[in-house]
């Protein structure tokens, strides 16, 4: 007869030992799961980061004062790890133009050549112009630039001799904030009219559908110049700059509104609202409890795809002189110098503020598509 020995651990199967290899996940997590996916919404999320990161610390990544005035129109600087003799060094370096005594047989200007003699070298966390980081903290080093404090243009000077980089640099601080405080208040405008007027229905949806059609007939562009034109001219930089975020933002809130309304109109109709309604929940916890979290999924992608369109808005109406006023530097204000064809073919580097505004307009474009990828449950 055999023998039974209770202490003996019972044999496990493969059933019983075999774990899930994925617990429950929360939205955010599965929507970041499927983003990690699109390399394109990846490489426009990193890109956001570090344009956000560059208009934050901007003072610190320009490696020269933007109000610092040098030789008119001078081109840019190329880096170089060569000494003058061709040698390869470690340390990258510039070289500065300089007028010999020879002059050209056709224009009569002098022949612009390189100073081999006097290089300037180059590094990282140098000390440079002194600013105040966030306004408050007394600051002089700057991400890259000369060692020895010597200007230096990567991207050449405009007109005035004021470096092309740093401006450029600086500027992202305005039309990024422009930009996001303009989409800022049309997400908040648009998504609540949005979801009243889809909730509510009837009548009351009825004349303020009427009254968006209204806003969304106007003709932005005339309107646009026919509204900032109303400021003075001598009025505070500050106060012209909300004036035209006011312009912007009053413009742009409809078509949110809109799309926002398509949606509440189809999870109006879902069960759960028509339970919470039959239960006697209120309206606005019906909104703010089952509506609203299913259409920020939308709102969200919205905003990532309203943003350049606002970047590129600024920057149009920055180059007719309608949007930033001086002292203050936007990306826009720098293109008012390419406004002649004669001034574009003798200084291309000029342009190099469009290279932001592409880079920014990818940016937000690419992580846009990669959220509309990742919020869509099909």
């Amino acid at each position: 007869m055999l023998a039974f020995d209770s202490s003996a651990t019972p044999p496990t199967t493969d059933i019983e030992t075999k774990k899930p290899s994925r617990g429950h996940e929360s939205y955010i997590a599965l929507v970041w799961r499927r983003l990690r996916r699109s390399w394109t919404g990846m490489a426009g999320l990193v890109l956001v980061v570090l344009l956000i990161l560059m208009a934050i610390f901007a003072d610190f990544f320009a490696p020269m004062d933007p109000k610092a005035t040098d030789v008119g129109f001078a081109p840019p600087q190329v880096m170089s790890f060569h000494d003058k003799d061709g040698n390869f060094v470690f340390q990258p370096r510039v070289y500065a133009l300089s007028d010999s005594e020879e002059l050209d047989p056709v224009t009569f200007q002098p022949i612009v050549g390189m100073d081999y003699d006097n290089p300037r070298l180059l590094g990282f966390f140098v000390k440079g112009a002194e600013y105040r980081l966030f306004g408050l903290i007394p600051a002089n080093r700057h991400f890259f630039g000369s060692t020895d404090g010597q200007p230096v243009h990567f991207l050449g000077t405009d007109k005035f001799g004021r470096d092309v980089l740093s401006r450029a640099i600086i500027g992202s601080r305005i039309s990024l904030t422009i930009a996001l405080t303009v989409v800022f208040i049309v997400t908040i405008i648009g998504t609540t009219v949005g979801m009243v007027s889809g909730y509510f229905g009837g009548t009351f949806d009825v004349w303020l559908q009427r009254f968006v059609d209204l806003v969304l007939a106007f003709p932005q562009l005339p309107l646009y110049l026919a509204l900032t034109s109303l400021i003075p001219v001598t009025a505070p930089t500050n106060v012209f700059l909300a004036f035209v975020i006011a312009v912007m933002s009053a413009l742009g809130w409809a078509q949110m509104s809109r799309e926002v309304r398509g949606k509440t109109l189809a999870l109006a109709r879902i069960d759960y609202v028509r339970a919470a309604m039959a239960v006697g929940a209120t309206d606005t916890r019906i909104i703010m409890q089952h509506i609203f979290p299913n259409v920020m999924s939308h709102v969200i992608v919205a905003v990532t795809l309203h943003i350049p369109s606002v970047v590129l808005l600024e920057s149009f109406l920055g180059f007719l002189g309608f949007a930033v006023k001086p002292p203050l530097i936007s990306w826009g204000l720098m293109l008012q110098d390419t406004a002649t064809y004669s001034v574009i073919g003798s200084y291309p580097w000029i342009l190099a503020p469009v290279g932001f505004v592409l880079a920014t307009v990818f940016a937000f474009n690419a992580l846009g598509d990669g959220l509309r990828d990742a919020v869509d449950p099909y």
